[in-house]
């Protein structure tokens, strides 16, 4: 039974990691330990990523995110974490559902190579989409 306190949040990423480091690096300079950042890629080189950018934990491929998910506060990653077959083939339909069905806040960014267009998303790169998603919705985690 893990007795840590802090809030889990759960980084998702694929190919080759930079989305989640990019995610991680600045949840640590906002939050540093306060929060607990788990790394978890749906490839080896994506989880070896986001550990350098300063995880606290990961873990790779499709039975770990299934079951992390489950104990996760907030979950983070693009658009493509919640679909199926995304990412080049690496998101599996036991991932995308298990990311679904978490009870855990879902915080997903706009990016996405498929074939999908989000209405109503302006185009922002990937340096002000992480400042939105830390000052807009993980401001919460301030106030305990």
């Amino acid at each position: 039974m893990d007795k840590d306190p802090r809030k889990k949040i759960c980084i998702i990423d694929g190919q080759g990691g930079g989305i989640g480091s990019t995610i991680i690096k600045r949840i640590k300079e906002r939050f540093d330990e306060k929060v607990e950042v788990i790394a978890l890629g749906t490839n080896a080189i994506a989880t070896a990523q986001m550990l350098k950018a300063r995880a606290n934990k990961g873990a790779s491929g499709s039975n770990a995110i299934v079951q992390t998910v489950k104990k996760a506060d907030v979950i983070i990653g693009p658009v493509g974490i919640i679909m199926p077959h995304a990412m080049m083939g690496e998101v599996t339909g036991e991932m995308a559902q298990a990311i679904c069905l978490s009870n855990a806040r879902k915080v997903l960014l706009p990016l996405t190579q498929e074939n999908i267009a989000i209405v109503g998303v302006t185009g922002l790169p990937l340096p002000q989409l992480v400042d939105e998603l830390i000052d807009t919705h993980l401001s919460f985690l301030n106030k305990e």
